[in-house]
């Protein structure tokens, strides 16, 4: 029993430690990749922050809270599309009346009147 491990046998290829944690399943990544991936991970957190501050301001209050940044992410279209299966603990819920549910002027005032001749 020399060497540890299987019995490999005689065709097997050598593979180093550092090739086997890479594996098969991940290309090599260029060198400028990791900036730029921090580039955008800093605009992401300075747009968010920049919104939850609005948010915050117009509740008046001086620190930022789970509530604020929910706010931020769901009134900002692009935001909302990025981070739309995003739970935020304690961010509440945004209050949304569908269109069907509120009452609609033209409609109920011509049913009104229908009715209204329809009685005299």
């Amino acid at each position: 029993m020399a060497g540890k491990g299987k019995n490999r046998g005689s065709n097997a290829k050598r593979r180093s430690c550092s090739s086997k944690a890479v594996g098969k399943h991940a290309n090599r990544v260029g060198a400028g990749a990791p900036v730029f991936l921090d580039a955008v991970l800093k605009y992401l957190a300075v747009e968010v922050l920049e919104l939850a501050g609005i948010a915050a301001r117009k509740d008046k209050k001086t620190r930022i809270t789970q509530r604020h940044i929910q706010l931020a992410i769901r009134f900002d279209k692009e935001l909302y599309q990025f981070l739309r299966n995003l739970t935020i603990p304690n961010g509440g819920v945004i209050q949304k009346i569908h269109k069907i549910l509120l009452p609609n002027n033209k409609s109920n005032t011509s049913k009104v009147v229908v009715a209204a001749k329809e009685e005299e």
